[in-house]
C-alpha cells in the first residue's frame, strides 16, 4: 500500500510544473498547464483527505474550478 504522506511531494512537483507551463507564451503550453494544475488539484485533494486537511481540500476544489475555466479559455 502506498504511503499517502508521500503524495504531497509529487503534488508539489506537479504544481510547480503546471505554474511553469501556464506562464508560457505558447498557447498550447498554457492550456496543458491548466490540465496539469487539475492533476495537482487531485493529488492535493487525495493528500488532504488522508491528512484531514479540510481547508486545503476546499481550496483545491475552488482552484480546480478556476483551472477548468482557464483551460476552456485557452482551447482553440
Amino acid at each position: 500500500m502506498i504511503d499517502l504522506d508521500l503524495i504531497q511531494w509529487p503534488a508539489m512537483a506537479v504544481t510547480v510544473l503546471a505554474a511553469w507551463l501556464v506562464a508560457s507564451e505558447q498557447e498550447r503550453r498554457r492550456n496543458i498547464g491548466f490540465w496539469v494544475f487539475l492533476l495537482s488539484n487531485l493529488l492535493w485533494i487525495a493528500w488532504g483527505v488522508h491528512a484531514r486537511a479540510w481547508a486545503l481540500i476546499a481550496l483545491q476544489v475552488c482552484l480546480a474550478a478556476m483551472n477548468i475555466r482557464g483551460a476552456k479559455k485557452t482551447e482553440k
